[in-house]
C-alpha cells in the first residue's frame, strides 16, 4: 500500500511539474512575443525619426540653397545702388545733399549686413559650414578688434580694454573674429557709461575668452532670449552704434548674439553668460589652447593711391551695375571700357581696343557664361598674365577655387567701393 502511495505522490509531482513547464512556456512564448513585437515598433520608430531627419535636413539645404539664390538675386541691385552712391558722393554736393547720400548709404548697408547674416545663419544651421581649425595668436586677433571698435568706443565716452596675455588658441580664425566682433558690438551698442574689456587667460587648462561690459545689464527671463534671432532687448532704449565697416550709426538687427551662437556650436567652443540688472554683463568663450607659436599673419603690401588712366574692362551683364561702376571709375580717372559678354569684348579687340591693364569680370553672365572666360581669351590674346577682378554675389567654394586657380581677387558684391580702390591701386602699381 505504502509503495503505492508513493507512485501516485511521484506522479503526482511530475505531472505537477509538467504542467508548471507548460505555464512556464506559455509566459515565455508570450514574452518573447511581447519583446518581438516592441522591437518591431522600435524599428519602425527609428525608421520614422531617420526619415524625419532626412527631410529636416533636405528641407534646411533647400532652405540654404534659397537662399543663396534669392540673395544672389537681392546683392545686384544693391550692389549698384552703393557704386552709385558712392559715385554720387564723389561729387561736390552741398550739405544737405551730402548728409542724404550718407543716410541711404548707410540704409544700404544695412539691407547688405542683413541678408548675408541671414545667410550666415542658413548655413550654419544646414551644417554647410565647415571650420578650418588652426592655432590662432590672440595679440593680432585683438589688436584688429580693438582698433576696429575703439572709434565707436571713444564716440560714446566709453573705455575699450584689451587684455590677450599672448595666448595662443585653436580655432577657425574668420569664425573666431566674427564672434567676437558681434560681442565686442553688441556690448558697445548696449553700454552707455563705463567701458568693455575684452580679455583672455588661462583657465583649467584651456584659455577663457571674455567680454565684459558696463552697461544695463540681462535680466535673468531674458537672458535665452538674447540669442534668438532679431531679439534686440526689452530693458530700454539702446543707443546705436556701427560696425567697423559701416560709416554711421544704425540700430542692431538682433542677429549678432544669435549667429554668436551657432558658430560658438560649430567650432565647439562652449559659451555661456552672466549678467545682473545696472551692472553690466559677461560673455564668455571657452577655446583649447593652441601651439607657442600662431603661424603670422600674411602683411600686406603697401599701396598706391592713383588710378589716373588706367585703362580698365568691364565685363558686366547687369547694366545698372556696369553704368554704376563705369561712372565710379571715372570720377577716379581710370579709362574705362564695358561689355557684356565675351562676344562683346571680341568684337572690341577686332575694331581696334587698346589691351587694358587690369579686368574686372562679373563671373555669372548671361546664358550660363562665365566671366572668367574672358580672362582666358584676353591673356591667350595678349600673352600677358592681365590682372583680374571677380565679382559676383555667389559664396559658393568652387567659385573661390576658380579664382584663386586663374591667380584672380574675388570681391562680393555688393562691392565697397573703398576696398575696390584699395585693391585696384595695389594691383596695378
Amino acid at each position: 500500500m505504502a509503495h503505492v502511495e508513493r507512485s501516485m505522490d511521484q506522479q503526482g509531482s511530475a505531472y505537477s511539474l509538467f504542467q508548471t513547464a507548460i505555464t512556464l512556456e506559455g509566459r515565455v512564448r508570450s514574452r518573447t512575443e511581447e519583446l518581438t513585437g516592441l522591437m518591431h515598433r522600435l524599428e519602425r520608430s527609428n525608421a520614422a525619426l531617420a526619415a524625419a531627419k532626412e527631410e529636416a535636413e533636405t528641407a534646411n539645404r533647400s532652405k540654404t540653397r534659397f537662399l543663396a539664390a534669392a540673395s544672389h538675386d537681392l546683392l545686384q541691385p544693391l550692389n549698384a545702388a552703393r557704386l552709385s552712391i558712392s559715385a554720387l558722393s564723389d561729387l561736390p554736393l552741398g550739405p544737405e545733399a551730402a548728409v542724404i547720400a550718407g543716410q541711404v548709404d548707410r540704409g544700404l548697408q544695412t539691407i547688405e549686413d542683413l541678408i548675408k547674416t541671414l545667410l550666415d545663419i542658413s548655413k550654419l544651421d544646414a551644417g554647410i559650414v565647415r571650420p578650418e581649425v588652426k592655432p590662432i595668436a590672440l595679440r593680432e586677433l585683438f589688436a584688429a578688434i580693438g582698433g576696429s571698435f575703439q572709434p565707436f568706443a571713444a564716440r560714446k565716452g566709453l573705455r575699450l580694454r584689451i587684455r590677450d596675455r599672448g595666448l595662443v588658441v585653436t580655432s577657425d580664425p574668420g569664425l573666431l573674429q566674427r564672434i567676437l566682433q558681434n560681442l565686442v558690438s553688441n556690448a558697445i551698442r548696449y553700454t552707455e557709461r563705463g567701458g568693455v574689456m575684452l580679455a583672455a587667460r588661462r583657465r583649467a587648462g584651456q584659455c577663457r575668452i571674455e567680454v565684459v561690459d558696463s552697461g544695463r545689464g540681462i535680466g535673468e527671463g531674458e537672458r535665452e532670449l538674447v540669442f534668438e534671432e532679431f531679439y534686440r532687448g526689452g530693458g530700454g532704449k539702446s543707443t546705436s552704434v556701427s560696425s567697423p565697416t559701416g560709416k554711421g550709426e544704425e540700430p542692431g538687427l538682433g542677429l549678432g548674439l544669435s549667429i554668436v551662437r551657432r558658430m560658438a556650436q560649430a567650432l565647439g567652443h562652449p559659451l555661456d553668460l552672466a549678467s545682473r540688472p545696472g551692472h553690466g554683463t559677461r560673455i564668455g568663450l571657452s577655446l583649447p589652447l593652441g601651439l607657442d607659436q600662431a603661424e603670422p599673419e600674411a602683411r600686406a603690401a603697401p599701396i598706391a593711391t592713383r588710378l589716373t588712366g588706367a585703362r580698365i574692362l568691364i565685363v558686366e551683364n547687369d547694366p545698372s551695375t556696369a553704368d554704376a561702376l563705369k561712372r565710379l571709375l571715372r570720377n577716379w580717372d581710370a579709362e574705362v571700357s564695358a561689355y557684356r559678354d565675351l562676344a562683346g569684348v571680341m568684337a572690341g579687340v577686332s575694331e581696334g581696343s587698346v589691351a587694358p591693364d587690369l579686368l574686372i569680370l562679373d563671373y555669372h553672365l548671361d546664358e550660363g557664361a562665365c566671366g572668367l572666360d574672358v580672362a582666358a581669351y584676353l591673356r591667350n590674346l595678349t600673352r600677358a598674365a592681365v590682372p583680374v577682378i571677380v565679382t559676383t554675389a555667389d559664396y559658393s567654394p568652387e567659385i573661390e577655387r576658380r579664382a584663386a586657380g586663374i591667380g584672380a581677387e574675388l570681391v562680393h558684391k555688393p562691392i565697397k567701393p573703398a576696398q575696390l580702390r584699395s585693391l585696384l591701386t595695389y594691383m596695378l602699381t
